[in-house]
């Protein structure tokens, strides 16, 4: 299995961690912003950066600085964008032969969406959103969709079908729309967390082996083709 580095990114004043795994043949590197309530190390996030290497795809993932300095409060949307864009900067540098792509779960997926909307993620060539929070619970709507609407990039939605934060009767009319560039897989009886109920007879590892297959086969077909 690759080794997990780690390492330092600096975003104005503050600086924040990361953990790069880069296996000696991948071809692509996935940037990876966590969500709002757990951070990069959570088993989540590790999971799916080993995972990723065993498919030979290099992944980064880090901190927002108010997760890695304990603060109560999210980071505006400037700190937030000003993160995921020096993480991609050290991801172009550490490993400057492979495709990028970025992205991340919930928050992580916003702040990504948003950011490329606003000015294009310099060296990104798609995104790949885990539990892309379109609405607020019990409130199902498209009212975060805007950004993506600017987004000029392949997309994968990679979506629970019990996603309290997207309904799959506004996420799917969405993505029709977003066609050819948005992607959709929908996981059975999943949630926002990608759990899954034991009376549906799957397993959580079974719903992350889905969702990698899936994340993989897409990055080879668009990505690296």
């Amino acid at each position: 299995m690759s080794s997990e580095r780690e390492i330092k990114i600096v975003v104005g004043d503050d600086e924040v961690s990361g953990l790069l795994i880069a296996p000696p043949n991948a071809r692509a590197c996935y940037v990876v912003a966590h969500g709002s309530a757990k951070g990069m190390r959570h088993h989540f996030f590790k999971t799916l950066a080993d995972r990723l290497a065993e498919h030979e795809v290099a992944s980064l993932r880090f901190q927002f600085p108010y997760m890695e300095y304990g603060r109560d409060r999210r980071d505006s949307t400037q700190v937030a964008q000003a993160t995921l864009r020096a993480a991609v900067a050290e991801a172009r540098r550490l490993v400057p032969n492979l495709l990028l792509i970025a992205g991340g779960k919930s928050f992580g997926a916003q702040v990504t969406a948003e950011a490329q909307a606003e000015s294009p993620l310099e060296g990104v060539r798609g995104l790949i959103f885990l539990g892309f929070p379109l609405h607020s619970p019990k409130r199902p709507s498209a009212e975060r969709a805007g950004p993506l609407f600017n987004v000029d990039l392949p997309m994968l939605f990679l979506q629970g079908e019990r996603d309290k934060f997207a309904s799959p009767d506004h996420l799917r009319p969405l993505v029709d729309q977003l066609k050819p560039r948005a992607t959709l897989k929908l996981f059975a009886d999943a949630d926002h967390s990608f759990h899954v109920p034991a009376i549906s007879g799957r397993t959580e590892d079974q719903v992350m082996n889905d969702l990698l297959n899936t994340l993989v086969a897409w990055v080879e077909a668009e990505i690296v083709q």
